[in-house]
């Protein structure tokens, strides 16, 4: 049940980035710098909390791995935005995506073992599918600046190859049950 519930979010919440993609490519680059930002700064805060509430070394090495990743990615983005004398704009998106986060925070700290690291792993795998898909279909073609491009693009590599490293820990938690 717990599974279709979270499943169900996930189709809304796509739903609704969806909806705003057209939005969002309206944007400017700034708006984008601050939208990836808080994505970062959102997946590091999960990995904090399964670093907190799980056992699994596997999960440990995912969350560590994400902790490492997203802030090396936020160290660049702002000496990006030092070197252009340019600060990231805040917007409805960065918003929408905090106060989505909370929601989801909330109720990761209600579950223990087996069944944090499944919301866990599912989780992380519809954030960066959602967040990538976001960032190579409606923000990469839509940046104006060629080094914030490239930025982007490269930060998109590594979030690609964390999505592969979620689907394998949900399909590995799957097989454990």
């Amino acid at each position: 049940m717990k599974k279709i519930i979270s499943a169900l979010a996930f189709a809304a919440a796509m739903v609704g980035a969806q909806a705003q993609a057209q939005d969002i490519a309206a944007m400017n680059d700034l708006e984008f710098a601050h939208i990836a930002y808080t994505a970062d700064n959102i997946d590091i805060r999960y990995a904090h909390l399964a670093l907190a509430l799980s056992k699994n070394p596997d999960i440990h090495e995912f969350a560590r791995t994400m902790i490492r990743d997203h802030e090396a990615v936020n160290e660049a983005a702002l000496g990006l935005l030092d070197k252009l004398g340019a600060t990231a704009q805040d917007n409805a998106v960065s918003q929408a995506l905090d106060a989505r986060a909370d929601k989801i925070v909330a109720g990761f700290v209600k579950l223990e073992g087996d069944a944090f690291d499944m919301a866990y792993a599912e989780n992380e795998l519809a954030y960066h599918k959602e967040v990538n898909a976001l960032v190579e279909g409606t923000m990469i073609p839509n940046i104006d600046n060629a080094e914030v491009k490239a930025l982007f693009e490269q930060g998109l590599e590594i979030f690609k190859a964390h999505e592969k490293h979620a689907e394998a820990m949900v399909k590995g938690l799957d097989h454990d049950h």
